[in-house]
């Protein structure tokens, strides 16, 4: 434990460094400001208060932005080391690479966790201090925030399995891109096309709330929408929330990371120095 701890303190002060720590943190918090008041015209036409609304925008934020973040910040994790040739000397030390894999990854969650803490949760403080806040507004508020932090942890893993089999920071650079275009962006257009063919069949009712949930991107968005009914009727998901388990979309989000960074340990076992 104690060389684990020692990798995750020189990550940290590399990420600090290079300011990753401070544009992280400033990017999710300009984004998260702007989209608050932005989107602050239904709450009159809802009957809901601006936190609320500022949750339900922060979601769609995030699910682009917090996996964009850990992706830039692990893609590099491994290739980086190796084209920089410290990969080798770092190994000759008495440290597993499971160890060095898993200081990296609790450095950069830390950093992510500081960035959507701070940008999500000053943007839902301006919210509730502007409009108004309720219990249920100010626990989605926490669960965004929470859910957040998985999600970006699931990226994280993905990055290292990304940076671990490309071989260049190039590759693995261009891989990061890939992983979140399939993931956030083309894998809903996908599914959209297929329940469209299948116009109310089969598939939209039984197999495609399945497929949402595999997703660690759509499974963040169902747990927010299904833990917060004022979410979901801003959000306009509660039904595909209503269509699975309320354990389905957690459990996902929960074994997203460990699968992940059980494949970034594999791949980088296989890496040479």
């Amino acid at each position: 434990m104690g060389r684990v701890l020692a990798v995750v303190a020189t990550e940290f002060r590399i990420q600090r460094r290079n300011r990753w720590l401070a544009s992280a943190t400033l990017l999710m918090l300009l984004f998260a400001l702007a989209l608050t008041f932005a989107g602050s015209a239904p709450t009159g036409t809802l009957g809901v208060d601006l936190l609320t609304v500022s949750v339900a925008s922060m979601t769609t934020l995030a699910v682009y932005l917090a996996p964009f973040l850990a992706l830039m910040i692990a893609f590099d994790a491994i290739a980086g080391e190796a084209e920089r040739g410290t990969l080798g000397l770092v190994l000759t030390y008495p440290l597993s690479r499971v160890e060095m894999l898993l200081g990296k990854f609790f450095a950069h969650l830390s950093v992510l966790t500081i960035a959507v803490a701070i940008g999500l949760g000053a943007a839902g403080v301006a919210a509730a201090t502007s409009g108004g806040a309720g219990p249920e507004s100010l626990a989605a508020l926490a669960r965004l925030i929470a859910t957040a932090i998985l999600l970006g942890a699931s990226f994280l893993a993905l990055g290292y399995v990304a940076s671990a089999v490309s071989g260049t920071v190039a590759g693995a650079a261009g891989l990061a891109v890939g992983l979140w275009l399939v993931l956030v962006v083309l894998y809903d257009l996908g599914l959209l096309g297929a329940v469209v063919f299948d116009n109310g069949g089969v598939f939209t009712k039984h197999v495609f709330p399945w497929l949402l949930v595999a997703n660690p991107a759509d499974a963040f968005r169902l747990w927010n929408v299904s833990g917060s009914q004022e979410v979901g009727l801003v959000t306009g998901m509660s039904g595909a929330g209503a269509a699975l388990p309320a354990w389905a979309a957690p459990m996902s989000l929960f074994l997203w990371p460990v699968a992940a960074l059980g494949l970034a340990a594999a791949a980088f076992r296989r890496t040479e120095p």
